[in-house]
């Protein structure tokens, strides 16, 4: 290569690099970046087939970035902190409710020309917890549909094992007190979603006299609420084997441990892992009450293409997509179309009815549908939203870690003295390893 071309390559590489705006500016407009929780869309039938529907409705390209966060705060940081210019998000519902409250969301835009509206598809219900999001004073000014429209919901419940664990026992949160289940219970490693149960039941005989609201005890936490949380929750502490955010599911598949405090969708995929090897699952949810929890799609504040991610959002809301989401991730859909509901109603497998008439309508009163994922009428009646902790989130975790101090649990803090013992030993050998090369290198040089 001669000095000529050389020096030609040169000063092109660095226009080029000079101009970064300009080419991400161009791309970014036939761009559509999508930030999701891993696992929690069917790639091949509906994400990777996007562009070519978006092509068909629009007449234009479109291109997707797609990339997955483990936890809430984490992609919530990357837009407040970091401006990520993200289209289109899936948060849970208390940092839905955050990110409205700070300004961080942006309206979807639903003129989607001839194309039909697919958001209106949203089961009312859904619509009517969503709106809990924003404060009474921000009421009459705001939607909270304008800015999220609902992706999967479901509840937080007992999985338990029934070869040791009684129905009987477990009916009232209370059960996590009994001896007989020392060691042998995973609780979530998530403060809110516990307090939103615990709260529930530590408070059920004001409840039952009408002195307070479930809405009430989850929506306004105060220090006495929190007190009283802890000390349900310091008494249970000899029964917890574990906090786990994930892996609980997994144990009790196995039938590794008798009880899980777990997520709807979660219990669901462990009782279906279970029955291919022999292991009977069931899921409750307590009677004193609980959560019920939903994920939304947004267009955050930093977005660049809205116009692609209002698509998007629609595009999901389609049943045939709802559909094909539900079966390969396992979680409930909140849309409430014709054929959600034929899909939900399966009369050749499950002989028990419920009553969904909150989610699909009069018609569905008597549906044969798994009441893991579609809880009857008169569970969800004792179930609230789970709200943002704003102001309390401090004191929130100075309790949660009050709580969990040292109760580790046998198995984990075997396996937290291994893990020091493998650090500690590698420390050493690396430390003697640097040495030796140090000696070396200093004979070398001289």
């Amino acid at each position: 290569m001669n000095k000529q071309l050389r020096t030609l390559i040169v000063l092109v590489m660095a226009a080029l690099m000079a101009c970064p705006v300009f080419t991400q500016a161009a791309d970014r407009a036939h761009t559509l970046k999508v930030y999701n929780w891993a696992d929690y869309i069917d790639m091949d039938n509906v994400l990777n087939k996007f562009p070519a529907w978006y092509k068909e409705q629009t007449g234009e390209d479109v291109e997707i970035i797609y990339q997955t966060f483990d936890i809430n705060e984490s992609m919530l940081t990357e837009i407040e902190i970091g401006h990520e210019d993200y289209d289109v998000i899936c948060p849970s519902e208390y940092i839905i409710e955050r990110m409205l409250r700070h300004g961080l969301l942006l309206p979807i835009n639903k003129d989607f020309g001839s194309l039909p509206d697919y958001t209106k598809l949203v089961a009312p219900f859904a619509q009517r917890m969503f709106q809990q999001m924003v404060s009474e004073e921000e009421m009459d000014d705001m939607l909270a549909s304008d800015y999220t429209v609902g992706y999967m919901w479901g509840t937080t419940g007992l999985l338990y094992n029934p070869k040791f664990v009684d129905e009987a026992d477990i009916r009232s949160l209370g059960g996590l007190l009994n001896p007989k289940f020392k060691d042998r219970i995973f609780m979530k490693d998530a403060f809110r979603d516990v307090y939103s149960v615990v709260v529930l039941y530590v408070y059920r005989d004001e409840i039952a006299r009408g002195e307070v609201t479930r809405e009430n005890l989850v929506a306004n936490i105060t220090d006495e609420r929190i007190a009283r949380v802890e000390e349900f929750l310091t008494q249970a502490k000899n029964n917890i084997a574990g906090w786990e955010v994930d892996f609980g599911k997994e144990e009790m598949a196995k039938g590794k441990t008798w009880l899980n405090l777990s997520w709807s969708g979660d219990a669901q995929w462990a009782i279906d892992e279970a029955s291919e090897v022999g292991v009977e699952l069931k899921y409750i949810v307590p009677e004193e009450g609980s959560n019920v929890w939903f994920d939304g799609w947004c267009i955050p504040k930093y977005a660049q293409n809205v116009k692609a991610a209002s698509y998007f959002i629609n595009y999901l809301c389609m049943p045939e997509n709802a559909i094909l989401n539900m079966e390969e991730i396992g979680y409930v859909s909140v849309i409430a179309s014709p054929e959600i509901l034929e899909w939900a109603n399966d009369t050749e497998n499950i002989k028990e009815t419920a009553d969904l008439s909150y989610f699909f309508g009069p018609e569905a009163t008597a549906i044969h549908a798994n009441q893991v994922l579609y809880p009857d009428k008169s569970v969800i009646d004792r179930c609230a939203l789970m709200h943002d902790c704003d102001t309390k989130t401090e004191a929130m975790l100075d309790m949660w870690n009050r709580v969990k101090g040292d109760n580790l649990g046998g198995s984990n803090l075997m396996l937290i003295v291994g893990i020091v013992i493998v650090l500690l030993v590698a420390f050493f050998v690396i430390l003697g390893i640097n040495k030796n090369k140090q000696k070396k290198l200093r004979s070398r040089r001289h």
